[in-house]
């Protein structure tokens, strides 16, 4: 291991990596059954055929003292035969027969997932309750290190560490451009440590591919050579950061639900269970298709148990960990989208406002260093006495940005550096804000 892996192991798992997820041994040691896992071997060898154990010990995540005895196994029943193998069967690459290649086209009509071998539901919901949001303490200091460099109020800080600390829903709600999405979107980076992320779940026999690399990202050096390394975490799961599930007026309810190809014979995890151990945000709020009680009502029984039911296609029931910081955002009047019964369900609502002049000054020159333009304040002045007022826009986080990106784009234009000037900032308002009025 190298300096980062033990630093992750000794901070966030005391009790040691192979506590969390032990290596496997023996096929009892993974909770697998052996013609599972000689259907899984057979639907490598369709994929790839001509594969060698460290091959398949790859592509698979089992160790070979799991793997070897199936194959022994399928090779006596004539379905994988050895080739190119020295004496005593060492070196070769096993291949599918006949016979094997019909085993693999029926085990792929009952399920098409060619993956590594799954883990068992029951497994992974003991270890997210180990990983739990709820285990994370988030301190005053913790969350004014992560917003040292952003204006926000103090008040609303105290807000957000606390909340974030429960381990409960959040409801954020302010106008547009008040900095909502960008706050929100840094929470999770307080959920402090990596998490445990399997692959793909069993359940009755069907396998949900549930690692998915748009939010599963592993922590640097924690991928492991299932080949070489005898110690360590089972393989069957990826150390990653803490997920972060982002979504907003493109969410509907089936995405909530597990999702069947029945073309591929392939299950896919909800985006909730892909957010396991971490965050998911539902931004924009309102804004999706779907009128939004039924959206909220679907996390009604998850937020209150803690856990999800899902439903395969042959009509089985089984229950998930609901285990994340769900974040509710909305530039609407909360009022308008849930009951206050519902609103009583979520534990934090929390409110972004619009800035008072002297914090949004401070924000204005911190984003003028980010852009390298040096600040000019007879030009922040004149945009404070005669263009707020005549347009009558409230101050929002986002105007900086916003109005300095084209004041730069202005200038490159002009074939100049960046620079603030009144005739720059003027062009930069008229481009960004509506002009109602008729300008002759």
């Amino acid at each position: 291991m190298d300096a980062e892996r033990l630093l992750i192991e000794e901070s966030c798992f005391p009790d040691g990596l192979e506590a969390r997820c032990p290596r496997p041994n023996c096929l009892e040691d993974t909770g697998l059954d052996a013609f599972f896992v000689a259907d899984l071997i057979l639907k490598h060898l369709h994929l790839q055929d001509s594969q060698t154990l460290a091959q398949l010990v790859k592509n698979i995540a089992l160790p070979g003292s799991v793997l070897e005895p199936i194959l022994s196994l399928l090779r006596k029943e004539a379905r994988v035969e050895v080739r190119g193998a020295e004496s005593g069967g060492i070196g070769g690459r096993y291949a599918l027969t006949d016979r094997g290649f019909a085993g693999a086209l029926e085990a792929l009509s009952k399920d098409g997932y060619t993956g590594p071998a799954p883990v068992l539901l029951s497994d992974y919901a003991a270890l997210v309750e180990k990983q739990s949001v709820s285990r994370c303490s988030v301190t005053a200091e913790n969350i004014r290190s992560l917003f040292q460099n952003t204006v926000l109020e103090e008040k609303l800080l105290d807000q957000l560490g606390p909340a974030v600390n429960s381990g409960r829903a959040l409801f954020i709600y302010g106008p547009p451009g008040s900095g909502k999405s960008y706050i929100t979107r840094q929470l999770v980076k307080l959920l402090n440590g990596p998490v445990y992320v399997p692959y793909s779940l069993l359940v009755g026999g069907s396998v949900l591919a549930l690692f998915d690399p748009e939010f599963h990202h592993p922590v640097g050096s924690s991928v492991q050579d299932p080949v070489h390394l005898l110690e360590g975490h089972d393989p069957r799961y990826q150390l990653c950061h803490r997920p972060e599930v982002v979504t907003g007026g493109e969410l509907t309810l089936d995405l909530l639900d597990l999702t069947f190809d029945p073309y591929r014979k392939q299950y896919q995890a909800p985006l909730q269970l892909k957010a396991s151990n971490g965050m998911f945000l539902i931004d924009d709020l309102g804004r999706q298709t779907m009128p939004p009680m039924s959206l909220l009502n679907r996390w009604i029984v998850p937020m209150e148990e803690k856990r999800d039911f899902l439903q395969l296609q042959a009509g089985q029931h089984f229950s998930v960990p609901f285990d994340m910081l769900l974040v509710f955002s909305t530039n609407l009047n909360p009022l308008d989208l849930a009951d206050e019964a519902f609103l009583r369900r979520i534990g934090h609502k929390i409110r972004f406002r619009t800035l008072e002049s002297e914090p949004y000054l401070r924000l204005w020159r911190q984003v003028c260093k980010q852009y390298e333009i040096d600040d000019n304040p007879e030009v922040s002045r004149y945009m404070m006495t005669e263009l707020y007022p005549v347009q009558g826009s409230a101050l929002l986080p986002c105007h900086p940005r916003d109005l300095l990106s084209l004041v730069s784009d202005y200038c490159r234009y002009r074939g100049k550096r960046p620079e603030l000037t009144i005739e720059a900032i003027r062009w930069a308002w008229k481009s960004y804000f509506v002009q109602i009025a008729d300008e002759r």
